[in-house]
């Protein structure tokens, strides 16, 4: 090989020209066909300090054998040479392998030569004689293009065992949702042909309802990710199942927008499950699925047989009623007796009247003797809902009661014995009551023995979907309708919505969209104007704001070694400000801090 001086200039591009094949050609492998000693060993000996393996042949024959036992990512070969010659030996390889990287090297740059090579697909043609920065310079690019294509070979392989491997079914469609791709659980779970391919996503609906069309559709249309919560879907020659889609948009170079990809689950065997454990789920019609509601079915597992008082506190509209009843009727002595007094609804003397009963005369109107709700509720439970808006007077004596379990009836001096279990509820805050001196100090802790706190709606969100549910089949049935389901909107809709009247403003919400709702689906129309007034830009700023508002608290909390008196003043508010905002955005410590 021919040498050349090389000047401080050359130098300097040499040196470039090494570290970027070095980047490049480690794991590659060469063979190296060539007739001339010389130039074998010095192209040899150059190559063998960048790439894995440099296997040298001395014609087309050697060669093209050593290339059927070898695996080589380039083949480098002069085309005169004894035995077979480089356009036969090319040709022969290339029957082997059409994409095998061939790079000539000659000193004959006839056209006839450059035709034959042309013809077979050879990558590149370089002229002798060579020099070092000329050669490493060509194989710099065809190394890059060698490596680049492996990592993609890599990362689609990968990509499709784990497009395999997912249990979920994976479609992905384009703009005119023509099917791209689909994974072996889409053929198993949908129904879709092993050619479905290539084909409209429509022309495999067979009976389907429609919903995953719809979806898809939306997506295609907003370029957003659409989710929709259990359905049931009923397509032809499938069994029965709940499934839950979500839908994601899918762009390529220069952000282009070419199609979407939706991912079918099959919740079937888990809503099956759900049902199974219904008295766990589902107590009393307490509805959820939360972490929140999680700790509440806990406390109603631990204390269902457990002969206590029972306080439970919380909102109005969180389900302190259910959470009494689901106490009660949770108990293995569930068929005892439930009585339910409103303590706001009565005036204080007919409150007295009605929790422990009077004698004939006791009063005027006393026209006969009458049993008292605790009287009733003897060997079962009472539930005092409102138990904050009690007089002084009858906190006394609901004191005794609770203290002793016994009374006397008005205008009645016998004491009479009872063995009840007391559940009370209020959505006030007794312990400032009780600082203000509006509550007695030890009837509340006699109450809150064991005590409750109803977890909002807002603080429970993902639960929406799950009650939305209930209340669309509960008022089907009373309404006489055929109602299938709330619109992705509206469920966006009621994930940011504040809830101040919490489930029961809920089920108001839905009952009014049914009577408003003239089709099968409801949607943000037939929602009362509170919700038509909310859009979609302020529930992302606001999705945003609470992604941005929980950063901004944990980063402030991390920088400050989780000291919250710290952090407060960084974030300029107050330390009980930052205690509520890191209950509202669930933020806890981690324990390896």
């Amino acid at each position: 090989m021919a040498t050349v001086e090389i000047s401080e200039e050359n130098n300097l591009k040499m040196d470039t020209i090494i570290k970027d094949l070095a980047k490049y050609a480690k794991d590659i492998r060469v063979l190296l066909v060539e007739d001339d000693n010389d130039v074998r060993l010095e192209i040899a000996d150059l190559l063998s300090g960048f790439f894995e393996t440099v296997d040298t042949a001395i014609n087309g024959q050697d060669g093209l054998d050593k290339y059927k036992h070898g695996n080589y990512d380039i083949v480098f070969s002069d085309i005169k040479m004894p035995v077979m010659d480089g356009i036969e030996m090319v040709n022969k390889i290339k029957e082997i392998d059409r994409e095998q990287v061939i790079i000539i090297i000659s000193a004959h740059d006839s056209s006839d030569y450059l035709m034959a090579f042309i013809n077979t697909g050879v990558d590149k043609f370089i002229l002798k004689p060579l020099d070092d920065q000329k050669l490493l310079s060509h194989l710099i690019q065809v190394s890059k293009t060698i490596t680049n294509e492996r990592k993609l070979i890599h990362y689609r392989s990968n990509l499709e065992a784990i497009f395999k491997s997912i249990k979920d079914a994976i479609i992905t469609v384009d703009k005119d949702l023509v099917i791209l791709e689909l994974n072996k659980a889409a053929e198993e779970k949908c129904g879709f042909p092993v050619d479905a391919k290539g084909k409209r996503y429509e022309s495999f609906l067979n009976g389907c309802c429609g919903k995953c069309l719809d979806v898809l559709t939306e997506t295609i249309n907003t370029r957003l990710p659409v989710e929709t919560s259990r359905f049931e879907c009923n397509k032809q020659g499938q069994p029965k199942r709940v499934i839950s889609v979500i839908t994601y948009p899918l762009f390529g170079y220069q952000e282009k927008f070419y199609g979407c990809v939706m991912v079918v689950r099959d919740e079937t065997k888990l809503v099956n499950l759900e049902n199974d454990l219904n008295e766990r789920r589902q107590l009393q019609n307490l509805i959820g699925k939360s972490e929140e509601m999680q700790r509440v079915y806990a406390f109603i597992d631990a204390l269902a047989d457990v002969q206590t008082t029972v306080l439970i506190t919380g909102e109005n509209g969180t389900g302190k009623e259910l959470v009494a009843e689901a106490l009660h009727y949770h108990r293995k002595s569930s068929k005892t007796p439930f009585v339910m007094v409103n303590c706001a609804a009565l005036p204080d003397n007919v409150l007295e009247s009605e929790l422990f009963g009077h004698v004939k005369g006791a009063f005027t109107g006393a026209v006969s003797d009458r049993i008292g709700r605790f009287q009733k509720a003897d060997t079962g439970t009472i539930f005092l809902d409102e138990i904050g808006d009690i007089s002084n007077t009858m906190q006394l004596r609901l004191l005794r009661v609770l203290e002793e379990q016994e009374f006397e009836r008005l205008g009645d001096s016998t004491t009479i014995k009872v063995d009840i279990r007391i559940i009370a509820a209020t959505n006030q805050n007794l312990r400032k009551k009780v600082k203000q001196g509006k509550f007695r100090e030890d009837l509340f802790h006699r109450l809150k023995v064991a005590e409750l706190t109803m977890p909002p709606l807002r603080k429970r969100s993902e639960d929406i979907p799950i009650l939305v549910d209930y209340f669309i089949k509960k008022f089907n049935k009373k309404l006489n309708k055929s109602i299938k389901f709330a619109s992705t909107e509206v469920l966006k809709v009621f994930k940011y919505y504040k809830w101040p009247g919490n489930v029961r403003e809920l089920q108001h919400t839905l009952e009014f969209a049914f009577v408003m709702c003239k089709k099968d689906v409801i949607t943000i129309d037939n929602l009362p104007l509170d919700f038509q007034n909310l859009n979609f830009d302020n529930i992302k700023s606001l999705e945003r704001k609470k992604r941005h508002d929980r950063q901004s608290i944990l980063r402030a909390l991390e920088e400050n070694k989780w000291n919250k008196a710290k952090a407060a003043r960084i974030l300029g508010m107050s330390r009980t400000n930052i205690y509520l905002k890191m209950e509202e955005y669930n933020i806890i410590k981690s324990r390896k801090l």
